[in-house]
C-alpha cells in the first residue's frame, strides 16, 4: 500500500491524536504515538486496535486489514524515537508557547525533510514557525472530533510553508479517506472562521428577546434544516469551548463587528452554566436529555376576518397561493378595509417600519416571513409590531395553523430570525472569499463536513438569491445602523451582477 508518508508521528495520545494515529495506519503508513503521560499512547493504541475489531465483527474491516493496522502502529517513549518519520503532526495542548517550544525539540532530533504538522484550532502557523529553523517543513493540518468520522481536514500554510509540503498533506489526507481543504492562515482558518455567524447572531435575537431559546432553535432547524438549534449546539459543545473561540477570532480581527461575541454566553461561561456537560445549559438537562417546554397551542379563532396582502410582500404570488390554500378570504383592493388582517413580508426591515412607510394600520398589521418557499419548510415565523391587536395577532395565528404546520409567533426586530442568521452566515462566507481565505469549492465543502450544515454557505447564497441576502443585510443596517451588517465586496458585485456566490474570480 502505497502511502504519501511512511512513517508518522504522533506527538499527543488524546482523543485527536488517536483519531490522526488510526486513520494513518490504515492509510498503510507506520505510525508512532507519543506521549508524555506514561501508559497514555499504549491506551490509546489499545483504544484503536479495539475499533479495528469491532470494523472487523462487522464486515467493514477484513480480519488481514485489522492485523496489517495493527502491525503498523505502536508506541514510542521519547522524542528522538521519532528521528527516522517523515512526517510528525503535534496534537498537544492548544498553547502557542508549548507548540514553539516542541517544533523546537522536533527540530532538534528530525531531518531537514522532515514534515513538521500542527493540530491547531486557533492558533497561526506563522507565529508556531516563527524564527524556527525550518519553517517551510511547518504546516497546519487541523482534524475534527471524532477524527475516523469527521472527515475533513484543513491544511493551512505559513508565510514560508513550501508549496511542496502542502501537495504533499493534500494527497496523504485523500489516501486516509479524508477531504483536505486549503486555507490561508487566518484566525479561525476556515470551518471555525464560517461558524462564527450561527451562533452570534442567534445570540443577538435571544438579547433583543425576539424569541426565547427553543423557539429560535425550532425556527432555524424547521426553516432552514439546521440538524441542531444555534443554542443547542453551544449547549452540545460547551461555552468553555464556544465562547472562547467567539472572542479568540473577534480579537484576532481587531474587533471586526461581524465577529463580535455576546455578554450572554460570558456571563453564562462566569456562571459555570456551560451546557450539557453541567446539566445545565440554555436547557436544563435531565439524565442527558434537554427538558424542553411544550410549544404552545395555536388559538381557537371561529371568525376569521379578511386578509390584506401589501403589494411589496416577498414572494407575494406565493403567499396569495398559500392563502388560497388555506381557505382565506382575501381582499385585492388597493387598500385594506376596515376589518381586515394586515400582512406584510419584509426582508430585513420590522414590521414597524413597514408598517409606518406604507401607512398602514399598525394595530392590523402582522409579518410573515417569505424568504424560503413555505413548501421547504416545516413551520411558519409570523411578527407582531408593539401596536398590533391580539385579536389580529390571534387570527393570523389560527389561520397560518390551519393546515397543521407549526406556527411561531415572535416580537418585532430588524428582519426575522432566519433571515438574519442566513444573511450573516452568507455575508461571513463571501467575506471569506474576499480575503482569499480558501476557495470558495472548499469554503462549502468545509463547512457541510465540518459543520454538517444543510448546504454550504456559498450555495446557500444562491439559492436564497445574492440579491435577497443584499436586501436584508442592507434594511438591517437601515434598522440597526450598525457595521456588523455591512455587505462584503464579494456579495455586493455578484448581487448587482446576479452572479453565483459559488463563483471564483478571475
Amino acid at each position: 500500500m502505497f502511502s504519501a508518508f511512511e512513517r508518522v508521528g504522533i506527538v499527543g495520545a488524546g482523543t485527536i491524536g488517536r483519531g490522526i494515529a488510526q486513520i494513518a495506519a490504515q492509510a498503510g503508513s507506520e505510525v508512532l504515538l507519543l506521549d508524555t503521560q506514561p501508559g497514555v499512547a499504549e491506551q490509546a493504541i489499545k483504544a484503536v486496535h479495539g475499533q479495528w475489531a469491532k470494523l472487523a465483527e462487522k464486515g467493514k474491516l477484513s480480519q488481514a486489514e485489522a492485523q496489517a493496522n495493527s502491525g503498523r502502529l505502536s508506541a514510542v517513549n521519547a522524542l528522538p524515537d521519532l528521528a527516522q518519520c517523515d512526517l510528525i503532526v503535534e496534537a498537544v495542548i492548544e498553547d502557542l508557547t508549548v507548540k514553539r517550544a516542541l517544533m523546537t525539540d522536533l527540530m532538534a532530533v528530525t531531518s531537514d525533510t522532515t514534515v513538521l504538522a500542527t493540530n491547531t484550532s486557533s492558533l497561526s502557523i506563522t507565529a508556531i514557525a516563527a524564527d524556527l529553523n525550518r519553517e517551510a517543513q511547518v504546516v497546519g493540518f487541523h482534524f475534527f472530533n471524532p477524527v475516523p468520522l469527521m472527515r475533513v481536514v484543513e491544511v493551512i500554510p505559513g508565510l514560508k510553508t513550501s508549496p511542496e509540503v502542502v501537495q504533499k498533506l493534500v494527497l496523504f489526507a485523500k489516501q486516509m479517506g479524508h477531504t483536505p481543504v486549503v486555507a490561508q492562515d487566518t484566525p479561525g482558518f476556515i470551518v471555525n472562521h464560517a461558524g462564527r455567524a450561527y451562533g452570534t447572531e442567534a445570540l443577538r435575537v435571544l438579547g433583543e428577546r425576539v424569541a426565547d431559546i427553543a423557539t429560535i432553535d425550532n425556527i432555524l432547524k424547521d426553516q432552514a434544516d439546521f440538524k441542531l438549534g444555534p443554542l443547542e449546539l453551544m449547549d452540545l459543545t460547551g461555552l468553555d469551548v464556544s465562547h472562547p473561540v467567539m472572542e479568540s477570532v473577534y480579537n484576532q480581527y481587531y474587533q471586526e463587528p461581524r465577529y463580535r461575541p455576546s455578554v450572554i454566553t460570558a456571563q453564562r461561561l462566569a456562571g459555570r452554566v456551560l451546557g450539557k456537560k453541567t446539566g445545565l445549559g440554555f436547557y436544563a438537562y435531565d439524565n442527558g436529555t434537554a427538558v424542553k417546554p411544550d410549544a404552545p397551542l395555536p388559538p381557537i379563532v371561529t371568525d376569521l376576518p379578511p386578509v390584506w396582502v401589501s403589494p411589496k410582500a416577498a414572494r407575494r404570488a406565493e403567499l396569495y397561493q398559500l392563502l388560497k390554500n388555506l381557505n382565506a378570504k382575501i381582499e385585492t383592493t388597493s387598500t385594506p378595509s376596515a376589518q381586515a388582517l394586515i400582512l406584510v413580508a419584509p426582508l430585513g426591515f420590522d414590521v414597524t417600519t413597514v408598517a409606518a412607510v406604507e401607512r398602514l394600520d399598525a394595530t392590523r398589521t402582522v409579518g410573515i416571513d417569505m424568504l424560503l418557499d413555505d413548501a421547504t419548510t416545516r413551520r411558519r415565523v409570523l411578527a407582531t409590531n408593539p401596536a398590533t391587536r391580539a385579536d389580529m395577532r390571534d387570527a393570523a395565528w389560527a389561520l397560518f395553523s390551519q393546515d397543521g404546520k407549526p406556527v411561531s409567533v415572535i416580537r418585532d426586530s430588524g428582519g426575522f430570525v432566519t433571515q438574519r442568521v442566513l444573511a450573516h452566515i452568507v455575508n461571513i462566507a463571501a467575506d471569506m472569499c474576499q480575503q482569499g481565505i480558501c476557495t470558495p469549492s472548499d469554503l462549502d465543502t468545509a463547512v457541510k463536513l465540518g459543520l454538517g450544515y444543510p448546504k454550504g454557505p456559498l450555495a446557500l447564497g444562491d439559492q436564497l438569491g445574492p440579491g435577497n441576502v443584499l436586501e436584508i443585510l442592507f434594511n438591517l443596517q437601515t434598522v440597526y445602523g450598525d457595521p456588523r451588517y455591512r455587505p462584503s465586496p464579494w456579495l455586493r458585485r455578484r448581487g448587482a451582477l446576479g452572479l453565483s456566490l459559488q463563483q471564483e474570480e478571475l
